[in-house]
């Protein structure tokens, strides 16, 4: 099919099957929600690129890059986000088995499960190959005993995917494996850690004697660090982020409509000269990074998400948000310091805690630190 024709066919379906109540300006309906997520399921378009034998749409990333651009015309909601759909669910499609697949990809893509992430622990953050669960060989599974910490959304996971020991007797790299297991068993146990905000996005997760069944191992026993290193490189810099990124057109306010209101504007131009280049300046990197992106989805073979190369997505991309939080705040003056109470409106206050939550950005998922590691040596191939 040619591609216009797909972009008219999108449309068409998009404006029949998306209610008025997932859209974003109307007032919010849950039932509209549901409705919406269903038509997306049944159409295959809440996993568009994946396999229709899984429930995908089978799209190719040029189709893929209209349906995210014809989804933001109408300001529709788009298909599920979460660890299935971003993390687990690409590893397992390109790693996994195919009993693997058949189990787990088809909830994925109907929203039935919540996924979570078990790699760092309280000594193993950044040196990662040191962790210390423990997964011991018992027939037809493992038992688990150990602890994982920052846990994203563990406390409303069904399961979750994890690096474990599997080996303690040979190089650390070489002992580990990755393995699935469900959350509502009774060996796990998980406590949301309060953060100084009040929220609790991140948890510690405890194992006693948890159950990981032997055709949940994925991969090869003792070589799940490869495993884990694939499935990094989805979450820094999947095609479905790489596509989305390069299709999108930011909603909401724009930086120069900001600058604007809190520091004037001459002749149809910001009135601060060196607020205005500064802008000017982040609006060009912020280009440059998505024409990147884009060239990086036409390269790619296959459709596949880059290798190492991610590593450049997720250090710059991260660099990009906290320069624009910051800009945000700064623009304002004294209205860029606060985080309630009178005198503040919801926008002043919610940049501010953007502001405060990006500088974690390039600490989790991997710091910048060890980004530029892995794009000296594995991109640019730089001596040790």
């Amino acid at each position: 099919m040619a591609l216009e024709d797909f972009r008219g066919e999108a449309r068409d379906w998009l404006e029949d099957n998306c209610p008025p109540g997932a859209r974003a300006g109307a007032r919010g309906n849950r039932d509209d929600g549901r409705i919406w997520r269903d038509r997306l399921v049944e159409k295959g378009w809440s996993a568009p690129t994946w396999p229709t034998e899984y429930g995908g749409g089978g799209l190719d990333n040029e189709e893929y890059m209209v349906l995210i651009q014809e989804l933001r015309r109408i300001r529709a909601s788009v298909p599920f986000g979460g660890m299935g759909m971003s993390l687990i669910g690409p590893t397992l499609l390109e790693l996994g088995t195919q009993d693997q697949k058949r189990r787990h990809i088809p909830p994925i893509v109907r929203g039935e499960v919540n996924w979570c992430q078990g790699y760092s622990e309280p000594s193993s953050g950044s040196d990662l190959a040191s962790l210390r669960t423990r997964a011991v060989d018992s027939g037809d599974h493992f038992v688990i005993n150990g602890q994982k910490i920052w846990t994203s959304g563990a406390q409303f996971a069904d399961w979750m995917f994890a690096l474990v020991r599997t080996d303690p007797d040979v190089p650390k790299h070489d002992g580990i494996s990755f393995v699935l297991l469900t959350m509502h068993q009774p060996g796990v146990t998980v406590k949301p850690i309060r953060l100084i905000s009040g929220s609790s996005p991140f948890c510690e997760t405890f194992f006693d004697d948890a159950i990981a069944k032997k055709e949940d191992l994925v991969g090869e026993l003792n070589k799940g660090w490869t495993i884990g290193k694939r499935l990094l490189q989805f979450e820094r810099g999947s095609m479905a982020s790489l596509v989305g990124g390069a299709a999108v057109r930011e909603a909401g306010p724009t930086l120069e409509g900001r600058a604007k209101d809190y520091a004037g504007e001459h002749d149809g131009r910001i009135a601060d000269d060196a607020l205005r280049a500064r802008i000017i300046e982040h609006n060009i990197n912020n280009q440059a990074y998505r024409l990147t992106q884009r060239r990086t989805v036409e390269e790619a073979k296959d459709g596949r998400t880059p290798g190492p190369a991610t590593s450049i997505f997720k250090m710059y991309g991260t660099e990009l948000q906290q320069d624009k939080s910051s800009l945000l705040v700064e623009m304002r003056g004294t209205r860029g310091l606060g985080w309630e109470g009178l005198g503040f409106d919801n926008a002043e206050i919610g940049d501010t805690r953007a502001f405060l939550a990006n500088r974690a950005a390039s600490i989790y998922s991997g710091s910048n630190e060890i980004q530029r590691n892995i794009i000296a040596k594995r991109v640019l191939g730089l001596p040790d």
